[in-house]
């Protein structure tokens, strides 16, 4: 069992607002520089709002920090901090039958812990459900425990019948994400959208 000051990063981020882990890792987060894209970041933020997506659910993840801010930033967005990332699904569903678009923010072992709740909810009463799913484990990966969610994230997505696409190209993100809308209100179901390392990250 890890302490505070022994967690990762990633590790942090996924502990609840309330306990001192958050402390450690705002204090980390701010004194440690940090490559995420911030242009990319916001390329993907502008192209969901081009979607008139309007409201976003999402749990504290490295690769997506500039995502959540710019929606808690806005004004003319709500942001749904969740405390598992499956809740997301349920938070959509609602925002569906109350006429609202909306997409789920979440790294690829969030996924994994949602599966259920997108079988048994999102595509059993066909919601439409838009995810963005930070892809971590790729090629280039340092840190040791993403590595198996990375092994696993597109077989499983494949396993469930869910499209996909993987986000590299800058330039393609727009399209991606519209298009990704789209086919997720049109077949009334599940679609998502991986964000590569390509993407996110500058070293």
């Amino acid at each position: 069992m890890k302490s505070c000051g022994q967690l990762s990063i990633d590790e942090h981020t996924r502990k609840d607002e309330n306990t001192c882990c958050d402390s450690t890792n705002a204090v980390f987060m701010a004194t440690t520089p940090m490559p995420v894209s911030v242009n990319s970041s916001q390329l993907i933020y502008d192209a969901l709002k081009s979607a008139d997506v309007r409201l976003i659910s999402a749990l504290p993840e490295t690769w997506l920090v500039h995502l959540i801010q710019m929606a808690d930033d806005d004004p003319d967005v709500t942001l749904v901090r969740l405390n598992k990332e499956e809740e997301g699904v349920g938070i959509s569903a609602g925002a569906h039958f109350a006429g609202v678009k909306s997409a789920m923010l979440m790294q690829n072992h969030g996924f994994l812990a949602s599966v259920n709740a997108i079988v048994s909810l999102a595509q059993l009463y066909r919601i439409p459900l838009l995810m963005l799913i930070s892809y971590r484990g790729e090629m280039g990966e340092r840190d040791p425990w993403q590595t198996e969610g990375g092994l696993m994230t597109e077989p499983l997505l494949q396993s469930l019948g869910i499209p996909y696409q993987k986000l590299s190209d800058p330039t393609a993100v727009a399209k991606q994400i519209r298009e990704a809308q789209t086919l997720a209100e049109s077949s009334m179901r599940p679609v998502a959208l991986l964000l590569t390392r390509e993407l996110m990250w500058e070293e």
